[in-house]
C-alpha cells in the first residue's frame, strides 16, 4: 500500500510538471479518431448479432473503459505514450462470423482469446518475435498503414474544400511559427470553418448514461474455432505488432511483454460486459507519439493519459457518443486525422529507407498500403510477412555463408 501511495503521489507530481495543452488536445484527437470509424463497425457487428440497445451500450462502455484504464496506467508506469484501443479487425471479424453463435458463446470466445493473448505476454513469446524483425521493415509497415490517412486529407479536400483547405494552410503556417500547436490550430480552424459552412449538426445529439450489463459466458468448440482463435490472431497480427512498431519508430523502447499482458488482462476483465478485445493501437498511437504532442519525447506520455481520460468520459455515455460523432462531417475527421499523422508518416518513410534493406522495406510498404486481406487477417500482417520473406531471400543465405566462413576461420 505504501508503494502504491508513493507511485500515485510521484505520478501526480510528474503530470503537473510535464502537462502541456498540446499533448491533451492530441490525446482528444486520438480518441476522436479511435471512435470515428471503428465504432461504426461495432454497430454493424451488433446488428448482425441482433443485440439490444442495452447490450450495445454495455459493449461500448467495456471497450472504452478497458482502453481508457490501460492507456492511463501504462502511460504513467512507463512514462511513454502507450495508446490502447478496441480491436478494429476483431470487430470486422465479428461482422462476418457472429451470426451463427449466441451472445453468451461469443463472450466465452472473447474470454478464451484474452487468456491466450495474456499467456503470449507473460511468457515473452511475442516480445522475442518482435526483436527478430528489422526496424526498416516495421517502420515500412507503419508507413503503409498511415499512407491512406495522408491521402484522405486530399480526398476530403475535393469533397469539402472550404473546410479542409484552411486546415492545411493554417497547419503549415503554424508549423513554421508555432510548430508545437500546429495540429491544435488546424483542428480549431476546421471546427470554425465547418460551423460557418453549417457542417456541424449538434441538434441530433442526445445524452444518456450507460448501464453495464454482465453476461455469464458459455463455451463451445465451434465458437472457439469460429471466433476465439481468429480474434486472437488478427488482434496480435494486425494490431499489437503495428502498435509496437509505432513505439519503436518514435524511439520508445518500452518492454513488450508487460504491454501485451496488460491488454490481455484488460480484455479478460471486460469481456463479460461485451468487450471483444483491447490491444495496442497503431494509428492513434502514431498521433500521440509524434512531435505534435510535445517537442520533448519524455513528456508525450501526457497525450496517452489524456487519451485514456477521454476514453473514460466517452465510455460513460455509451452509444450516445455515436450521435456526437455524427455531428461532424466525415471530411473534417479525415482531415484532422491525416494532418495529425503527417509527421509520423514522414519519419516512418525516412527510417524505412535507410540502410541496405530498401527492397524489403518497399515490399512491406506496398503490400501493407494495398489493403489486401487474406483469411480475415489485414494487410499489415501480410506486409510484414512479405517484407521478411524478401529480406530472407536477399540476405538470409548471405548471413549463413558469412557465419560458415567465420567458423572456418576460427578452426584455422
Amino acid at each position: 500500500m505504501e508503494k502504491l501511495n508513493t507511485f500515485i503521489l510521484t505520478s501526480l507530481k510528474n503530470v503537473k510538471r510535464d502537462y502541456s495543452t498540446s499533448a491533451v488536445v492530441i490525446g482528444l484527437i486520438a480518441t476522436l479518431v479511435s471512435y470515428a470509424g471503428p465504432l461504426l463497425i461495432v454497430f454493424q457487428a451488433a446488428k448482425v448479432a441482433h443485440l439490444s440497445e442495452g447490450l450495445v451500450s454495455s459493449w461500448i462502455w467495456a471497450i472504452s473503459f478497458g482502453s481508457g484504464l490501460t492507456c492511463i496506467l501504462l502511460s504513467l508506469w512507463f512514462k511513454a505514450p502507450i495508446i490502447t484501443a478496441f480491436s478494429t479487425p476483431g470487430a470486422v471479424l465479428l461482422v462476418s462470423s457472429w451470426s451463427t453463435y449466441s451472445y453468451s458463446e461469443a463472450i466465452g470466445a472473447f474470454i478464451v482469446s484474452a487468456v491466450i493473448i495474456t499467456i503470449l505476454g507473460v511468457t515473452g513469446l511475442f516480445s522475442n518475435i518482435m526483436k527478430k524483425i528489422p526496424q526498416s521493415i516495421t517502420t515500412a509497415m507503419l508507413a503503409g498503414i498511415l499512407l491512406h490517412f495522408g491521402i484522405n486529407v486530399f480526398t476530403s479536400l475535393g469533397k469539402l474544400p472550404f473546410v479542409v483547405i484552411p486546415m492545411i494552410v493554417f497547419y503549415l503556417f503554424s508549423k513554421r511559427w508555432i510548430p508545437r500547436y500546429a495540429v491544435i490550430v488546424s483542428l480549431l480552424t476546421g471546427l470554425f470553418t465547418a460551423y460557418l459552412a453549417h457542417e456541424l449538426h449538434f441538434h441530433n445529439v442526445h445524452i444518456n448514461f450507460v448501464h453495464p450489463i454482465i453476461t455469464v459466458p458459455s463455451f463451445s468448440i465451434n465458437a472457439l474455432i469460429g471466433i476465439g482463435i481468429p480474434l486472437c490472431i488478427v488482434t496480435m497480427a494486425s494490431q499489437n505488432a503495428p502498435g509496437i512498431s509505432v513505439l519503436r519508430a518514435d524511439g520508445y523502447q518500452t518492454p513488450v511483454s508487460p504491454l501485451i499482458t496488460a491488454t490481455g488482462l484488460s480484455s479478460l476483465v471486460f469481456a463479460p460486459f461485451g468487450s471483444h478485445g483491447i490491444n495496442l493501437a497503431a494509428i492513434t498511437a502514431a498521433i500521440c507519439t509524434g512531435k505534435e504532442a510535445h517537442a520533448n519525447p519524455d513528456k508525450r506520455y501526457i497525450a496517452g493519459i489524456s487519451c485514456g481520460i477521454f476514453y473514460l468520459i466517452f465510455g460513460i455515455f455509451g452509444a450516445t457518443i455515436v450521435s456526437l460523432f455524427a455531428a461532424f462531417a466525415l471530411e473534417l475527421i479525415a482531415g484532422i486525422a491525416g494532418i495529425a499523422l503527417f509527421g509520423s508518416l514522414s519519419s516512418s518513410l525516412s527510417v524505412s529507407m535507410q540502410g541496405d534493406k530498401k527492397e524489403s522495406a518497399l515490399i512491406t510498404f506496398l503490400v501493407t498500403a494495398s489493403g489486401v486481406s487474406i483469411f480475415g487477417i489485414g494487410s499489415a500482417f501480410w506486409g510484414l510477412i512479405a517484407g521478411l520473406f524478401v529480406d530472407w531471400i536477399l540476405f538470409g543465405k548471405m548471413r549463413n555463408l558469412h557465419f560458415r566462413q567465420q567458423k572456418q576461420e576460427l578452426k584455422l
